[in-house]
This record gives structure tokens, sequence and C-alpha cells, in this order.
């Protein structure tokens, strides 16, 4: 696997990341809420010229912080306001993610184990998925991981001046991640580094100084942002963030709530194959002595399950939360095919059985797709979906070739090929099965996700998008959205009314009004305000109209 020189396999990744990661970033809508939240944030700091100020509808957004934001809106600066622009700092992140993930490895051990974690990681369908969004995650986990990866070189080095190093660093990236997302990234740093102090019973050996050094480092770095806020009078803006981060932890936030174990589903089914392949954590191996390779797996398996528990205890259940335990998944994962591999042991028949149905599951997803877009108008009419907004969507005029299915059916036939026939040995199955699995989720994003996008929200966008020339508002009704913001380029105004619905339906306006709602709403909105005029629907979604008096 490692016939190359490292130099030459870090070019590889850079050229073979750039081909996987960059194109076909914008040829779908962002997605709300996350991707158009914070591109709209980006628009509104070049529209104002104010890079001090998050904001989303020109008032102040406490809710994140703004280095993600200052990515995008500098990627805007050269690429112009689109998705292209939006999610492109997280095409460069998937390269450096690689870049690192190889560069880890081989310190770790070597360049083979590097290659298998990237391999892992790239090749895993959420991260994959994840390096061609336009949301925050992907660089607040980078920066977290090298925290702790630092940390953990950290606890291994009796070089006191690179101790001291290793503290700076590692504080310099959670001050970067706190500054991306919040707080939370401290508080993983800190349970994933007091646990594994318990674990070693408190033998690794520290000082007060270094602990302070660490939180004066990324205190200020994470929160100078904020110290400029409060300094601007904004004190408020502090508080309100906080506020936010605690109700996350306390609350079903805006909805999103889920299972107890939600986060072990997510990452089971999302992070495959590499999450099958963690189960040989689960198989008995021969012993192995090399001391660092195992203390970092050490540092991995906490890491995992204090994201896993952490995320389990908090209300909110949002997907992205747990994706912070893609690396210590993937090491896991590669950790053990190394060991595998090493020991020249063949893949157990569990694990082949498990990648399988799984693969199987999710081959099926991308057959059954196309075959309720193509039999839509039959299953409407058997009366089988009960959300009338789901039949709305429906309706959408999405071109299908008719072979799409092949995606899914393709992908399936492959891995039986590779783990039924005798051609392949061990390592081949394992590479085979990640590239067969990496080419089907490329197909996945850029075939399938395109028409998904245009079921779901594409004929709201459009209609946001025809008003952008209009001087004209523009609001949604019975359902949050960031789209009405970013697609209709809305421009700052000084009438502090325009925010206010009731205003909009009732007030004496200044300019025409449109309302955007889901089909469910409707009926009760003309009921109720006959005097706004209903002027379209479409796919679910229905327009109406308030004209001057």
């Amino acid at each position: 696997m490692t016939k190359l020189s490292d130099k030459t396999i870090q070019i590889l990744i850079i050229v073979i990341g750039s081909f996987l990661f960059i194109p076909f970033i914008g040829q779908s809508h962002l997605f709300d809420w996350d991707e158009i939240n914070f591109a709209e944030a980006a628009r509104e700091m070049l529209v104002t010229n104010d890079w001090l100020t998050v904001q989303i509808n020109y008032l102040p957004f406490w809710e994140k912080p703004p280095l993600f934001i200052w990515m995008q809106a500098l990627s805007m600066k050269v690429f112009g306001i689109n998705e292209f622009a939006a999610r492109f700092p997280n095409a460069i992140c998937g390269i450096v993610t690689l870049l690192v993930l190889f560069r880890l490895g081989r310190s770790i051990l070597n360049s083979k184990l590097g290659l298998l974690w990237v391999l892992l990681y790239a090749c895993s369908i959420l991260p994959f998925i994840y390096f061609k969004s336009g949301i925050i995650d992907p660089w607040f986990n980078l920066f977290i991981f090298l925290g702790i990866y630092t940390i953990s070189s950290f606890t291994r080095s009796n070089d006191m001046s690179r101790r001291y190093q290793f503290v700076g660093l590692s504080a310099l990236f959670i001050g970067l991640a706190i500054l991306s997302k919040g707080p939370v990234a401290l508080l993983v740093f800190g349970f994933v580094t007091v646990i594994y102090f318990i674990v070693k019973k408190f033998k690794v050996i520290f000082n007060v100084r270094q602990v302070i050094l660490f939180l004066i480092i990324s205190l200020f770095v994470g929160g100078f942002w904020f110290i400029l806020q409060m300094l601007n009078g904004n004190l408020g803006i502090v508080k309100d963030f906080l506020v936010y981060q605690v109700r996350l932890f306390q609350t079903k936030d805006a909805g999103h709530g889920g299972f107890l174990f939600y986060h072990f589903v997510v990452l089971f089914i999302g992070v495959f194959p590499a999450s099958i392949y963690a189960f040989l954590y689960f198989k008995r191996f021969q012993k192995d002595e090399r001391l660092v390779f195992f203390e970092f797996k050490t540092w991995m398996v906490i890491l995992l399950w204090t994201v896993l528990i952490l995320f389990t205890i908090v209300k909110t259940k949002i997907i992205h939360y747990s994706s912070l335990a893609y690396f210590p998944l993937t090491f896991i994962a590669a950790f053990y095919i190394y060991k595998l591999l090493e020991q020249k042991e063949s893949l157990p028949k569990w694990i082949k059985i498990m990648v399988l149905s799984l693969g199987f599951v999710w081959s099926l997803i991308v057959v059954v797709l196309q075959f309720v877009a193509i039999n839509k108008e039959k299953i409407t009419k058997m009366n089988v979906i009960k959300d009338d907004f789901a039949v709305g969507n429906l309706q959408a005029q999405v071109h299908w070739t008719g072979f799409e299915f092949l995606i899914g059916a393709l992908f399936f036939v492959a891995l039986l090929f590779i783990f039924l026939s005798k051609r392949f040995n061990t390592q081949n199955q394992i590479i085979a099965s990640l590239i067969a699995t990496l080419l089907f989720i490329y197909s996945t994003v850029v075939v399938i996700v395109p028409k998904v996008e245009g079921y779901t929200q594409n004929a709201a966008i459009e209609f946001y998008k025809s008003c952008q020339n209009e001087d004209c508002y523009v609001k949604t009704v019975g359902f949050k959205s960031y789209a009405d913001l970013f697609y209709t380029a809305k421009k700052p105004t000084k009438n502090l009314n325009s925010n206010r619905e009731d205003w909009l339906i009732f007030g004496a306006i200044d300019k025409p009004v449109y309302f955007v709602m889901k089909n469910t709403r409707s009926e009760e909105f003309t009921r109720n305000f006959p005097h706004i005029k209903r002027i379209g629907e479409k796919n679910g979604f229905i327009f109406y109209k308030r004209e001057l008096e």
C-alpha cells in the first residue's frame, strides 16, 4: 500500500481530495436551516461591511461565533454570493483533514496506518457528505480533534520545552473551535482529558503553569470576539449566546428531539462502512507492544464515548452533533484493520455479513427513491402518504432518466462480488469495499441529491429568487426558514416593523408583501385574512400577496 514516498502520497491526497470535494458543490441550492443560516450571516457581513457583528435579517445573531462565517464571507468575496462560495470552506477542510489524518497516522505508527485512516474517513458516507456542505461542524470538529491530538502528544513527551509547545498548540486549536461554534469545544476537550487522566490514575505529570498557559491561550483565542462585543456595548449578545448554549442541553431546541440512542444509530448507519469495520474492536488479536499506537487508541476510545454519552444527555438531537465522533470511529476501524492485516487474518464472516446488510439498506434507499419518484401518481392515489405537504412535494416536475436505481443496485452487486469472490484477499476486500462505497456516495451526491432538493424546497427558493428585483417584503408563515432572506437577497431596511408578522398582515405597509407557507396552513390563512390574495401554489407551497392599499 505504501510503495510511494510520503511526499508523493500527500500530493495525491491533495489532488484526489480536490477532485472529491470541490466539484459540484454549487449545483444544489443551500439547504434550510443550517446551510442557509450561516451563508446568510456571511452575505449580510458583506452587505453591511460589518465583520464584527454576526447578523441574521440585519439583527444581531447570538447563536454562533463568527470564525466559520468569516471563512464563508471571504469565500463569497472571491467567488460571489452563491452556493459554491458557501460550501467552498468545507471542501478545503476536507482536503486539510485528509492530509492531517495521513500525517498523524504516520507519526503514530507508519504511513500504512495513515493511508487506512484516510481511506476510511473519505470513503464513509456522512464524513464525505459533510465536506460538500456549508455547515460549521467540519472545521469545528477538526479544531477539537487537533486540540486532543496535541494534548495526547503532551502526555507522551518527556521534553519540557516540547510539552509547553504542545500545551500552547492544543490551547490554540481549542480556542479556534470555541470561536467557530462555542464553549462546547472546551467542555468536550475537558471531559476527554480528565477521563484520560483518571484512566491513567493521574500518573501523567503536569504543573499549574501548564494549566494556566492552556487557559490563557484558549480563552483569549476563543473569547476575543466576545470581549470585543462587550467593549462595543453588546453585552446582551454575549448573555443571549450563553443562555442559548445552556438551552441546547436542557430542551429540544427548535423541535429537534430524538430517542435516547439517536446518535448511536446515526453513527452506525451514517458512518458506513467504517462503523462496521470498527466492530473489529470486539475481535481477539495477538498482543501488540507498540505503546504510542495503543496510547492514542485509548484517547480515541475515550473521545468516542464522551461524544456519544454527552450528546445522548443533550436534549436537542441533531445529526451533526455527534460528527466529532467520525475521527475516533474511523481511527478505531483503521487501528483494527491494520492489526488484522499485520497478523494476516481474514475478515470475520460476521463483519462481511454486516457490511453486506447495511450496504443493502443504503442501496435500497436509492432504488426506492427512484421507484417513488416514477410512481408518485399511483402512490398518492393510494392515499398511503398522510402528510399533505409531502404529497404536494411529490408534484414537483423532476426529471428522472429511469437509470438512477443503478447507483444503488450496482453498489450492492459490487459488495457481493467483493466479499463472495475468491479473487480478493483480505486487504483487497477492505480497500475495494471502501472504493465502491466512495463511488456510491459520489454518484448519489451528484445525481440523487439535486433531485431530492427539487422536491423538498426548490419551489419556494425559485419564488424567493423571483422577488430579488422587486421592492417588496417576503415572509414565511408557519415554518422557520432562512431561505427567504438569502434567496431574495434581502437588503437592510430602517423599517423596524418589517420583521413583525402582524404588521405585515394588518399594518400600513409601504410596499407589497408576499407570504409563503405550506399547504397545511393555507385554508386557515385564507379564512382569517381575506384581504390577502392567494397568487399561486407549487409543490406543497402556497404563495400570497398583500398589495399596497
